[in-house]
């Protein structure tokens, strides 16, 4: 049983990094801002204007 517990744990971790999850509450930590519709919509406008403003190469 420890060992599935550690593996649903290892699971959720993953997951909450893949979607920004963990992103976002360093985002808030670091700005010493709390959790707000508003604020996960900076918080994503920022992350998405960041990722299709750079150029790419070839």
């Amino acid at each position: 049983m420890t060992r599935l517990r550690a593996f649903g744990s290892l699971l959720l971790a993953l997951l909450r990094e893949l979607s920004d999850e963990n992103a976002y509450q360093r985002h808030l930590a670091t700005h010493g801002r709390e959790h707000s519709p508003s604020e996960w919509r900076k918080f994503s406008d920022e992350r998405l204007r960041a990722k299709y403003v750079r150029p790419k190469c070839c």
